[in-house]
């Protein structure tokens, strides 16, 4: 039987787990919309459930882990009408929808991998899936929990908690709640005049003439809701019931909430049998988010170039860092949480290089300190509803004293010695997925410094056209492109990429 504990926002309890089909277990995790690039709170949730997965491996579990690109469906504020947030940056750039997927979905997995993120096992896309989407849309009307209306398809909400009685249990939402907020905002809105009750949400909604994203379905031109895509391809590639179903604090409500109603609504009984949910990361106390306009960026991070940070800090430093609260827990980001994170990275990189120098020499029959309980205390930490932040702190305990292990201060056991080479790299790398030894990102200060070449060489660019050298001038234009870079001069100046 399984010791590990993870809490069901569904219930609001720490239960135990035990999968469905052991050794298997079932992960669908939200993945990012794709119309601009991820922020630190983002990159938070990807990595909470990246640690869920590795500790799920560590143990023995054998895990299909899929997280979705929604690249269609996910409208302004959340809601039933305006515009697809992806259809908006296409138009302001005038670029194709997909021309703006593809850049913001590279970008995000360039984070992902500098992260250390392990990439899902499945990466499916909203487009890639209509027909799935439509075939559950068709069989939730046929189900009697949907209804079409001038070419959009509403979920019937009223009409399922009656049935269910279940429609709030994520999130903790009243209907009664839903229909006095609603009041005249509600109204205020085109098409809400569609829907039979106000809580009711799409499931697909006909395309306006300008509309740039549209695909044909029984109910005429249109495309999916954002919420009914997520239900569509976790029962496709998860099966109707599975494990676990995670994402963001902010997502329990209407998204995953809208979710576990079509799933039901769908087969009666499917869905996941947890939901987890990670919490916020905050700026000075304030959730970070697009909206808010106190977004953080990864490269902000990388290059150090924010206000708040004195210099810049390595991926493995801001991993770590994030691990330093419990999941269901806010996190305040700090440059002070960054520096205590870099030093303690120091440590355990230290450690890691201490074990492969420790030999049988300088062991004794007995140690001085209990690493067999050490061990147990890590693991117990981890098995407490991921309870990282313990086990950080249970960790470095243990490396403290194999530094004056080191130091010839203590004694350590030959038995004790082997366990803790085995366990101790096996933990930082493959659980909480550090990368101690490659903290320092040299290719980020490699490119910072050729970014500062390629400027200086066009300044002399423009300096030799000011001064009519024009020879000079295409003669340094043609040894830049030559060496890879692409230059365009325009209106607002020149521009240039490798």
């Amino acid at each position: 039987m399984s010791d590990l504990r993870l809490y069901n926002s569904l219930t609001g309890n720490k239960e135990l787990f035990e999968p469905l089909n052991p050794p298997f277990v079932g992960i669908y995790v939200c993945g990012p919309t794709v119309y601009n690039d991820v922020h630190l709170g983002n990159c938070r949730t990807f990595l909470n459930f990246d640690v869920l997965r590795r500790w799920l491996l560590f143990k023995g579990y054998r895990v299909r882990f899929v997280r979705n690109i929604t690249d269609v469906g996910h409208l302004e504020n959340d809601a039933d009408e305006g515009e697809d947030k992806i259809g908006k940056k296409a138009r302001l750039e005038q670029l194709e929808p997909m021309e703006i997927v593809q850049r913001y979905t590279v970008r995000f997995h360039e984070v992902m991998k500098l992260m250390n993120i392990l990439p899902p096992d499945i990466e499916p896309s909203a487009t890639g899936h209509i027909i799935e989407q439509i075939g559950m849309i068709q069989k939730i009307i046929e189900n009697g929990l949907a209804y079409e209306m001038n070419g959009s398809v509403y979920f019937d909400v009223p009409t399922y908690q009656n049935k269910y009685q279940d429609y709030g249990s994520i999130s903790g939402r009243k209907l009664e709640e839903l229909i006095a907020g609603a009041g005249a905002e509600r109204r205020a809105l085109e098409g809400q005049e569609e829907k039979r009750h106000p809580a009711d949400f799409a499931l697909w909604k006909k395309a306006s003439p300008q509309h740039i994203m549209r695909w044909s379905s029984p109910w005429g031109e249109g495309f999916p809701g954002w919420h009914i895509e997520c239900s569509a391809m976790s029962a496709k590639y998860l099966g109707e019931t599975f494990d676990i179903h995670g994402g963001g604090f902010d997502l329990k409500f209407p998204h995953h909430e809208c979710e576990k109603a079509q799933n039901k609504a769908f087969s009666g009984s499917g869905g996941p049998r947890w939901w987890m949910h990670s919490n916020m990361l905050t700026v000075q106390g304030k959730r970070m988010g697009k909206s808010e306009g106190n977004a953080l960026w990864p490269d902000d991070i990388f290059r150090g170039n924010h206000p708040l940070l004195p210099k810049s800090y390595s991926p493995m430093t801001l991993r770590y860092m994030m691990l330093q609260a419990h999941y269901r827990s806010t996190l305040d980001f700090t440059p002070e949480a960054l520096d205590a994170a870099d030093k303690n990275l120091e440590k355990i990189s230290h450690a890691l290089e201490v074990i492969q120098n420790l030999t049988s020499d300088i062991s004794s029959a007995e140690s001085d300190f209990k690493w067999s309980r050490w061990k147990s205390q890590v693991e117990e930490a981890m098995n407490d509803d991921l309870n990282v932040p313990l086990a950080c702190s249970r960790l470095l305990e243990g490396i403290r004293h194999l530094l004056l292990v080191e130091q010839g201060k203590e004694k350590i056991a030959d038995t004790d010695l082997e366990n803790v080479v085995s366990f101790l790299p096996n933990f930082v790398e493959k659980v909480l997925g550090l990368m101690p030894s490659n903290k320092k990102l040299e290719i980020i200060q490699t490119e910072e410094t050729l970014k500062k070449v390629i400027d200086f060489v066009l300044t002399l660019r423009q300096e030799a056209r000011a001064n009519k050298n024009f020879i000079l001038a295409d003669r340094i234009r043609q040894g830049i492109v030559e060496a890879g870079v692409h230059v365009a001069d325009g209106k607002e100046g020149t521009t240039w990429h490798l």
